[in-house]
């Protein structure tokens, strides 16, 4: 049954129906700026969206980028188990859309999620009309969530995350998160602090870890991983990415004194945001061949810069070692398990708040190693760096176990055909 709908939720239902008026001309500035994709932003209004798939169809919303990468050992799992059940996955960037589309699971569409106002969200229901809806990590969107729950389409949130900063944040609108999570059929959380944060909220949430691990290896073009091998030669190769210049600043001092005792050493920096190609070069002892320009490493340069978007499954695979970015920064981390699973050591700096749980189980079993600064870092990259790789991709094998078992608690939520 269909649980009451409380003032919190009604009030954002009722306002909900002002967000046409904005709509149109937010989305236009956006286009002009390149922040939407310049042939699907209708998307976002409920219109042109892809043909649905004939069949049993399960609905995923993710935010962005990393979070939308992260589903795909999910949704294997669940194809694996029913073959007739196909995928429907949305974000809300444009660059999560353009990096999915290249590590796209058997079965699965992309489109955009719709803006949450009444007449987009129908449209979108109505065509896709999902048997199941999953909402994952943090994502929630409230007017969606009721008109699924009103049309009996069982819901559920997975791998939600919540720190104190967040639950702080959701405390201000208690009333409408109480009511969103009690239409939820299943809730699960990274972690234990998630786990309690989300609790005080209403919601019984199993801890049941990270999507991450579970996710397939990152892939890449394999001419272009050819020709940087080739280019590489034997020289030892480590990387920062995705990077931040707090993070760029660290390796950069570290890879100086790493030099002083392995010469041919190389740096690959990997920015998040390829744009800041100018800044990077500019820090850089020399500028850098940029994989933007399609220039490899030469056998001189001391650092190659991969500024372009999708191409971590590149790096990691020519990388022994990689400095996570984001962890020297208020960026406070980015996912390590991709790099860990491609057979990289994992170091990562002090600030790791967005992927707490995931560093900790990582640090502890001897995957990851936690650095302070450039010296911490040029003595870590001359350690047993083999070991501490084979260590990380145990324990992504350990942790993808967990995801097994969501999956078949996800499937018994799907109705039979």
């Amino acid at each position: 049954m269909m649980p009451k709908t409380g003032l919190a939720l009604r009030a954002y239902l009722a306002a909900s129906h002002l967000i046409p008026l904005v709509a149109g001309p937010v989305l236009a500035r956006r286009r002009k700026r390149g922040k939407e994709h310049a042939t699907r932003w209708m998307e976002k209004q409920g219109r042109g969206l892809a043909p649905r798939a004939h069949g049993r169809l399960v609905w995923i919303n993710a935010v962005g980028l990393g979070e939308i990468l992260s589903l795909r050992g999910l949704i294997a799992r669940m194809a694996d188990a029913a073959p007739d059940l196909h995928f429907l996955v949305t974000s809300t960037t444009a660059a999560s859309a353009r990096v999915f589309a290249a590590q796209m699971p058997p079965r699965t569409i992309h489109q955009f999620l719709p803006l949450d106002a009444p007449a987009y969200r129908r449209r979108f229901l109505d065509h896709f009309q999902p048997d199941l809806c999953i909402w994952a990590e943090q994502d929630l969107w409230p007017g969606l969530v009721y008109e699924a729950d009103k049309r009996g389409i069982a819901q559920a949130m997975v791998a939600a995350r919540m720190n104190a900063g967040s639950l702080a944040r959701h405390t201000r609108a208690a009333g409408l998160y109480r009511d969103l999570y009690a239409r939820m059929a299943l809730v699960t959380a990274q972690d234990a602090d998630s786990a309690s944060h989300l609790a005080a909220l209403g919601a019984r949430a199993q801890v049941t870890g990270s999507l991450k691990p579970a996710a397939p290896p990152l892939e890449c073009d394999a001419g272009a991983l050819r020709d940087l091998q080739a280019a590489i030669g034997s020289r030892f190769v480590w990387a920062v990415a995705p990077s931040h210049p707090a993070d760029e600043a660290a390796a950069l001092a570290a890879h100086l004194a790493l030099r002083a005792q392995v010469r041919d050493a190389l740096l690959i920096i990997a920015p998040r945001h390829p744009d800041r190609r100018d800044a990077i070069s500019a820090a850089c002892p020399a500028p850098p061949p940029c994989k933007s320009q399609a220039a490899l490493p030469g056998k001189g340069d001391p650092v190659w810069l991969c500024d372009t978007l999708g191409d971590l499954g590149l790096v990691y695979r020519c990388a022994r070692a990689v400095l996570i970015g984001g962890t020297f920064d208020a960026t406070e981390g980015h996912n390590p398990w991709e790099a860990g699973q491609l057979g990289c050591a994992v170091l990562h700096g002090p600030r790791t708040g967005n992927f707490k749980a995931d560093f900790a189980a990582l640090d502890g079993a001897g995957g990851a190693v936690a650095v302070s600064g450039a010296d911490n870092i040029a003595s870590a990259l001359r350690g047993d760096l083999a070991m501490q790789a084979a260590k990380a991709k145990q324990n992504v094998q350990d942790a993808g176990r967990a995801t097994d078992q969501l999956a078949h608690a996800l499937l018994a939520l799907v109705k039979a055909p």
